[in-house]
């Protein structure tokens, strides 16, 4: 057999990766991998969404088109972030990156107590937030538990995080994507409650020309 040159090898798998049709309708859908799971538990979207409009007056802008609603806060005090007003603190709290080109990892903010975060705020009382935590809470430890809000064409750090979370999404657009390591997936808001390990290295991002508004709660660890 003639032996092809690396210029005709390339050009015999450009070839072939043309001919294949990489179209398709699954890209709109759940794709479950390492690191992002679907469970059986489900929530009324509908309810979701009127939960969320009733809240817009407690968001917290958080800057480059991020926005957070605390839904829980410690005992004993006061605001929603359990100390008067929510901090960039409670509200984003240790993640783990790596910066540059030497690919190594540096921590960024602070510790958060997760188990701390065992009260539901009472700004939120008697809404539909307040069954989602308690069917939760029933379930699973529950640390903090907030409404995160992306806006269009926007992402967020590669990172890891010390605990994994729940991921409800609210609102979605079909260019809301959500990374874990090498697996990608879009997460419909359908009342969905999806597990994602993002103890590993994760990212969120809203391609997409609408907001993208998830409910996320902290799974603490016992380390």
């Amino acid at each position: 057999m003639e032996k092809f040159t690396d210029i005709e090898k390339d050009q015999a798998l450009m070839k072939s990766w043309l001919a294949e049709n990489r179209i398709t309708d699954t890209v709109a859908k759940f794709k479950h991998g390492s690191g992002i799971e679907k469970l059986n538990l489900r929530f009324d979207i509908v309810k979701l969404r009127k939960a969320l409009e009733d809240a817009q007056q407690y968001v917290v802008d958080l800057g480059d088109g991020f926005g957070a609603i605390p839904l829980t806060r410690r005992p004993r005090s006061t605001g929603m972030s359990g100390t008067g007003a929510a901090s960039d603190t409670d509200l984003i709290g240790r993640y783990y990156l790596r910066p540059d080109e030497t690919y190594e990892e540096v921590a960024r903010d602070e510790v958060v107590d997760e188990f701390a975060f065992s009260q539901f705020c009472p700004e939120f009382e008697g809404t539909y937030f307040e069954t989602l935590h308690q069917q939760l809470t029933w379930r699973f430890p529950i640390g903090r538990m907030r409404v995160l809000l992306k806006e269009p064409l926007t992402c967020n750090s590669w990172h890891r995080d010390p605990e994994p979370r729940l991921h409800i999404p609210i609102i979605t657009n079909p260019g809301s994507l959500f990374v874990v390591n090498h697996h990608v997936t879009h997460l419909p808001a359908d009342g969905s409650v999806y597990f994602t390990d993002t103890r590993a290295y994760h990212m969120a991002m809203n391609g997409g020309e609408h907001s993208r508004v998830h409910l996320v709660a902290a799974l603490p660890l016992n380390t």
